[in-house]
């Protein structure tokens, strides 16, 4: 019934297109209009991408630690390890900076050896009060060296924090208002004023100026996105021409094939604008996606169509067979296509959900663009000259398909025994796949800023802030002496660590607080004893400063302290062992009955959120494979058939999988992509191939043999011609400075090779060689839509 119904839509909806081709271009230009209008609403994340869902209990945590100290990555850091510094002239102006930077209103305030201040006691009022450290502007060599020595060797609370004695590295650090720190000013206030401002210092000095810190880095990498987008369009769309006029040897066929990707990358960046959503590093591959996903439909559309001229010469029935014999074909392999990428929507992750969305719906609209531009602006032109029909009969594509054919009926044994020994080389390699929790792998390697972050791991131990919470369950109990000596005992497990920088807490104020009440000689800076403690708190009590240090440690009733430390960047299996020593010796120091002490901070988060995805990638392959089977089913009706055809496509992801494992490429938010897309875009193949086998059996009177090589050499070629088309068009991502899509890029076209070899060599072979049990009325039965139409045999 639904095949029926199939046969009479199509040349239905020939009619109304070629009817009415001056509307429907209008009501094209208007809906590009209207989405071009769109793009004002396109917002770039100014944030780091949150990859766990908003009710999970490790972001709740995490939201938890903001509501009590705020936003946690506001530091901005600057740095110079530079001998030439430590003169008059280049000390002082280096202090100039920082006055410069505090000026700024994004700016909160900014800590460096200008505004340093010193814990003393004031004998006479008995309390503490901050001293600066730079009393007057120093003018001489000597006046510098007693600063800096004095800094170095009596200040140890700076330590790591403002210099670094061995290297003699000093560092300023620039806290942005909170308020800003997630939104569109950071990045404008970092890439403008701030970018001007470390300019013109370097020009002055001649010193190398190092920036990092969480603010500045996701600023630069996000500024990194938005520069590749438009290099990754352009060199899809420069690939894909190319590829395009080889093949069909057309500048007309090619200039309208362009046309109508860019119109489809018109609608993807409009659709963004209309959902609202972020351009990510993940929404950010769509445009050249669509690209990519769209040339091959120009191609059925436009190669039909030169057939049909070529046969018989009639424009309007050529025409009206390219939608009507086409359409269909085109329509179903795009469904499939759409649903590898819709998969990511039933996820939890904001992130894969947002671009599943859009991807799935500018798929299918560029599969609208292809069937209703291509014939209608085909209809008001001239005939294609012979000229352009001659790639019709290219030898060079008969001795590929004649080598596929061959090697079908020659060397099926060498087939299985090949494809076997890949899978088993393959698990083996899956086995050996890491999964990477780094927020900073994917960035590019070669940008001045990652050297930077590479620069303050070796100087200060890293830049991704790891949080430990410490609830004592009553207020004031943080500065109680058990609860002081247990953070401090903590503190040493930290810095045992050697991917760990030294934590900074209360601890280390009240170590400073003992150092200064005797008179800051460096030997006493530590915890307090027990017959030290009473008066050495009761000075600090008496100090009016002291509620301002607090308050950066601890909260406002004094119940809950933070510990803060930096992860360098390493591996995902480091990571979970630094994070599995830290919770058992959470467990030893911190008794429950007294204290809750959880772990965040955005290393944490991203870690957290990368394992996540991981679950989230099995469940949306699991159902593409679910849809897909499903869809085979109701087009073949046949249990196995939806096996066979499943072999084909599974087995490179299996390849690539295990591809992944043995060179060393991790799972990670951009890899994870690489195998929903390519089963979506693979079993295009697979359907095509057995529609057309299905049509022949009947045709040639269930002939088997004959049926599955008519099948070969007629959807030989065009799947050859898409799967080149799609391999060069995927590989532009090779050219990305991010580790994360040029893996993307270069495993998603291996992939399509793999399964354009095992659609055309594999699947025909499984065919042949199950012959009867497959092939009867009574396992392959009626299809219930007609994807190809029963006359196509004889075009």
């Amino acid at each position: 019934m639904v095949a029926k119904l199939t046969k009479g839509f199509w040349p239905i909806t020939a009619r109304i297109i070629l009817r009415n081709r001056i509307l429907i271009l209008c009501l094209v230009a208007g809906i590009t209009i209207f989405l071009a209008m769109q793009w004002d609403n396109m917002r770039f994340s100014n944030s780091q991408a949150n990859l766990l869902p908003d009710d999970h209990p490790i972001n709740l945590e995490y939201q938890e630690f903001l509501d009590q100290f705020g936003e946690e990555g506001n530091a901005v850091v600057f740095a110079i390890r530079d001998s030439a510094l430590f003169t008059p002239e280049n000390f002082n102006r280096w202090n100039k900076l920082s006055k410069q930077l505090e000026a700024f209103p994004e700016v909160d305030f900014v800590l460096s050896t200008d505004n340093l201040k010193e814990l003393v006691k004031d004998t006479v009022e008995q309390k503490f009060v901050m001293r600066p450290l730079i009393e007057e502007t120093p003018d001489s060599r000597a006046e510098v060296n007693r600063i800096t020595q004095h800094l170095f060797n009596e200040l140890p609370f700076y330590e790591n924090l403002i210099y670094n004695k061995e290297s003699g590295t000093i560092r300023t650090v620039m806290y942005l208002d909170k308020d800003i720190v997630n939104t569109s000013v950071r990045k404008d206030f970092i890439l403008q004023d701030l970018s001007r401002l470390i300019k013109t210092f370097e020009e002055d000095t001649n010193f190398d100026v190092r920036i990092s810190g969480m603010p500045y880095v996701r600023t630069m990498n996000s500024q990194n996105i938005i520069d590749e987008i438009g290099k990754f369009i352009l060199a899809a769309l420069g690939v894909t021409s190319l590829i395009f006029f080889f093949f069909f040897r057309s500048f007309r066929a090619t200039f309208i094939s362009m046309c109508v990707v860019i119109i489809g990358v018109m609608w993807a960046f409009g659709v963004l604008g209309l959902l609202q959503y972020e351009i990510t590093v993940l929404t950010a591959l769509i445009p050249p996606l669509i690209i990519v996903i769209g040339i091959p439909n120009c191609i059925f559309l436009i190669n039909k169509y030169q057939q049909e001229v070529k046969k018989h010469g009639n424009q309007a029935l050529s025409l009206q067979r390219v939608i009507s014999k086409i359409g269909n074909a085109t329509l179903m392999t795009n469904v499939t296509t759409a649903s590898g990428f819709a998969t990511f929507i039933i996820t939890d992750s904001k992130l894969l959900k947002e671009f599943g969305i859009v991807a799935s719906i500018n798929i299918i609209g560029i599969f609208i663009l292809s069937l209703l531009i291509i014939p209608i602006v085909y209809s008001f032109l001239s005939l294609p000259k012979t000229r352009h029909l001659k790639h019709l009969n290219k030898r060079w594509i008969d001795a590929f398909v004649n080598w596929m054919e061959n090697i079908v009926r020659n060397r099926r044994i060498a087939v299985y025994i090949i494809s076997i020994c890949l899978l088993v080389v393959s698990i083996i390699g899956i086995y050996q796949i890491d999964i990477s929790g780094s927020p900073i792998e994917d960035m590019p390697k070669k940008a001045e800023f990652f050297k930077d972050i590479r620069f303050f791991e070796n100087e200060f131990d890293g830049i991704m802030p790891v949080e430990i919470v410490v609830d004592t369950k009553n207020p004031k109990g943080v500065m109680k002496p058990a609860t002081l000596r247990r953070m401090d005992q903590f503190g040493e497990v930290i810095a045992e660590i050697p991917e760990l920088s030294p934590s900074l807490s209360v601890v280390n104020l009240v170590k400073y607080s003992k150092q200064a009440f005797y008179n800051g000689i460096p030997k006493y800076y530590q915890l307090p004893t027990s017959q030290e403690n009473t008066f050495i708190m009761d000075v600090a009590r008496k100090s009016s400063d002291e509620s301002n240090l607090l308050d950066s440690f601890v909260d406002s009733t004094g119940q809950v302290a933070r510990m803060t430390t930096y992860m360098r960047d390493v591996k995902t299996s480091r990571m979970e062992q630094i994070e599995e020593r830290l919770l058992e010796n959470i467990t030893k120091i911190f008794p429950e009955e007294r204290y809750s002490v959880y772990m965040t901070g955005s290393a944490l988060l991203f870690l957290k959120g990368t394992k996540y995805l991981v679950k989230n990638l099995v469940m949306s392959l699991a159902l593409a494979i679910g849809l897909i089977a499903l869809f085979m089913a109701y087009l073949f009706r046949s249990f196995r058939m939806i096996v066979i055809s499943l072999i084909p496509n599974l087995l490179p992801l299996i390849v690539t999988a295990g591809i992944m494992g043995f060179i060393g490429v991790p799972i990670k938010p951009s890899t994870i992509l690489v195998f929903s897309i390519a089963f979506g875009i693979s079993v295009d193949d697979t359907i095509h191939f057995l529609a057309k086998y299905r049509q022949e059996l009947e045709s040639k009177k269930w002939q088997i043999k004959k049926s599955v090589y008519a099948a070969l050499r007629e959807t030989g070629v065009s799947m050859f011609y898409t799967s080149i088309v799609l391999f060069f068009g995927f590989s532009v991502f090779i050219i990305s400075n991010f580790g994360g899509t040029v893996a993307l890029g270069a495993l998603v076209s291996a992939t399509l090779l793999f399964a354009m070899l095992a659609n055309l060599i594999l699947l025909p072979s499984l065919l042949l060689s199950l012959e009867k049990s497959i092939a009867n009325k009574n396992t392959l039965k009626e299809p219930q839509i007609d994807i190809l139409p029963q006359d196509e045999e004889n075009d």
